[in-house]
């Protein structure tokens, strides 16, 4: 039953007196500031609603406490989903969600227009279409949680519009190895560790992302018909060898692809110095994991060695730096510049769809048009001259 008093400023006052469902003790809620007696009737009612209804009445919640420690620890790491979606979550919770928001504000605090302000600011920070819906998608799943636990009375991200990004952040040039670099960057790999140099020429020859590659395991490689299955890829980040392989990026990641002889030939080449190693190593080889590239005792390759290596052997061969990444889009351009149609790429780098493999090699695509048609010319000025 709600009372009510008015102040020596004229102004009116309602108080609340409740019993928590929880710890089953009294508490009361109290706000002033009414001009009239009506208006603070109608609030006080509102407030009794809400009561009865359960709503959450501890204004002390924050925004952090509630998104990392009820939604992605509670729920999300609880859930039968994909080990890649969950660390998608993570991912923008613990760098985009919490650093923006900070530490303190409350859940009841944000409100549409603040959080619109957010994903305005990641669009002007330069972040692709692509990252902010997955951090909206985060926060958004967080907050219908929030509403069905009856924390806040509505989602403040109903509504919310994901901004356009600016022309010049989706123009980012794509960073690939020249074909003409090839060679001498894989002469430079085999001087520096054979371990790498076939890591490297793997990734080179088939556009395997390097989690896809890192997780190859003997039985995934068909030397005699030239073929590789990929159905999984491996979590650098992993605590033991049970949680070391996991997903592909997405369902389409899982594919079957083919493979060139020659390096069919290599890799045949790598068994017969793999089994070499086994007997050396005897049981201090990790026989168990079965992996294709990894180091002498076939143990997996950190991703720190990876990345130094990679940046090392760039520099030796006086290539311009760019991430491992970029031998994946190298796969794709040459077989572009070989004559690959765009279903065939998207194919065998596993893209969800000929889109996305379309915007990423667009301006490729483009150059190449070019070439052909500058051939065209100058064949037809020949014709034309004779």
């Amino acid at each position: 039953m709600a009372s009510f008093k008015k102040h020596s400023d004229k102004k009116w006052e309602y108080r609340i007196r409740y019993k928590d469902p929880i710890t089953d003790s009294w508490k009361e809620k109290s706000k002033r500031g009414f001009s009239t007696k009506p208006e603070a009737k109608k609030a006080a009612q509102e407030m009794e609603q809400k009561i009865n209804e359960g709503f959450e009445m501890d204004k002390q919640v924050t925004l952090k406490h509630f998104i990392v420690n009820e939604w992605l620890e509670g729920v999300i790491k609880n859930k039968d989903i994909r080990k890649n979606t969950i660390q998608s979550h993570e991912f923008a919770v613990k760098n985009h969600i919490v650093p923006y928001f900070k530490d303190k504000i409350k859940l009841d605090e944000i409100k549409p227009a603040k959080y619109q302000e957010f994903l305005n600011h990641m669009a002007d920070k330069g972040y692709s279409k692509r990252t902010i819906e997955i951090v909206h998608n985060s926060m958004n799943g967080a907050m219908k949680l929030a509403v069905t636990r009856k924390k806040i009375t509505t989602n403040p991200c109903d509504g919310a519009i994901i901004p356009k990004v600016k022309k010049e952040n989706k123009d980012k040039r794509l960073e690939y190895m020249e074909s003409g670099d090839i060679s001498h960057f894989l002469l430079c790999a085999r001087q520096y560790g054979y371990p790498y140099y076939i890591f490297f020429k793997v990734l080179l020859e088939t556009g395997l992302r390097k989690g896809e590659a890192a997780a190859l395991c003997w039985s995934d490689v068909d030397i005699a018909n030239g073929t590789i299955r990929i159905e999984k890829s491996l979590d650098f980040q992993a605590k033991n060898k049970e949680e070391l392989f996991g997903d592909t990026k997405t369902y389409h990641s899982k594919r079957k692809i083919t493979i060139s002889k020659s390096l069919a030939h290599e890799l045949q080449f790598h068994l017969k110095w793999q089994n070499q190693n086994k007997l050396t190593m005897n049981e201090t080889y990790h026989h168990d994991l079965n992996l294709v590239l990894c180091r002498e005792d076939g143990n997996f390759m950190p991703k720190s060695s990876l990345f130094n290596a990679f940046e090392r052997i760039l520099k030796r061969a006086g290539i311009t730096k760019m991430p491992i990444h970029a031998l994946r889009h190298s796969h794709a351009v040459i077989l572009l510049e070989a004559g690959a149609d765009m279903k065939y790429v998207q194919e065998r780098l596993g893209h969800k769809s000929i889109s996305i493999t379309s915007d990423v090699y667009s301006h490729i695509s483009k150059r190449l048009e070019q070439d052909n048609l500058n051939k065209y010319e100058s064949y037809m000025d020949n014709i034309l001259k004779d």
